[in-house]
């Protein structure tokens, strides 16, 4: 489904990610494991059309996109979910979730039929953000907000959700809870890239999996592989 081919990305000329490649297959759940720094975010923002790489290629469903304005992007059936949530706060729950289902406004109006269809969705998902509907967001915890942003993204649709450090700022059991909808998600057809500081549930979460340091793949394989890699567990794991 998605194939980034080396590529490499620099913030004012400084590198942060030199000849990356990355393969995730449909209906496959792949993790990016690494420390502050490493590059896990530039990479996300790449693929989602936020950074352009300076090199290399990335390629969406046989067609390459690394070219391309990020609605255009999202268009295509990608959907990212950032680091920190990033939702409006001063705007109503049910404002945030519409925003994300903007390819769906036309010159001509909306798709209200989608648009509702895909709301339904987000709140069987996540019950806990219908009774906030017309809340400001800013108002809602810190894992209803991470609800948000994950129901936020679902209202485009996508075939391919990114997730950046979905589990970051959250009690274990909030955490436990997102994963659980994820691996829901991924069951009813959601193909997931997912980059994960903390290396246990990232591994334990996906089926492949890449480690990024400082700007370069240093290890990849399964996850069962990698969790027994005394390199992962010395550097990620512990204990």
């Amino acid at each position: 489904m998605l194939a980034i081919d080396k590529i490499s990305c620099s913030y004012n000329g400084v590198p942060a990610l030199e000849d990356v490649s990355i393969l995730v297959s449909q209906r496959q759940i792949v993790s990016i494991i690494g420390a502050n720094g490493a590059g896990k975010s530039t990479l996300m923002k790449s693929i989602s059309g936020i950074l352009t790489p300076r090199g290399g290629q990335i390629i969406f469903k046989g067609e390459r996109i690394d070219r391309l304005p990020s609605h255009e992007i999202v268009r295509k059936g990608i959907a990212l979910v950032p680091e920190g949530r990033q939702i409006f706060a001063p705007l109503t729950v049910l404002e945030n979730l519409t925003l994300g289902a903007y390819q769906f406004f036309t010159h001509k109006g909306r798709n209200e039929e989608r648009i509702n269809d895909l709301m339904a969705l987000v709140f069987r998902t996540f019950p806990a953000l219908r009774s906030k509907r017309n809340k400001p967001a800013g108002t809602c915890s810190g894992g209803e907000q991470q609800m948000l942003a994950i129901g936020r993204a679902l209202m485009s649709n996508p075939r391919l959700l990114l997730l950046d450090e979905p589990s970051l700022g959250l009690s274990p059991l909030i955490v436990e809870e997102i994963f659980r909808v994820l691996d829901e998600l991924y069951h009813n057809g959601l193909t997931v890239l997912l980059v994960e500081q903390n290396a246990r549930i990232g591994l334990s979460f996906a089926h492949y999996a890449y480690v990024l340091e400082v700007g370069h793949i240093a290890l990849e394989g399964k996850t069962e592989d990698l969790t027994a890699d005394e390199r992962v567990i010395i550097s990620y794991i512990g204990g």
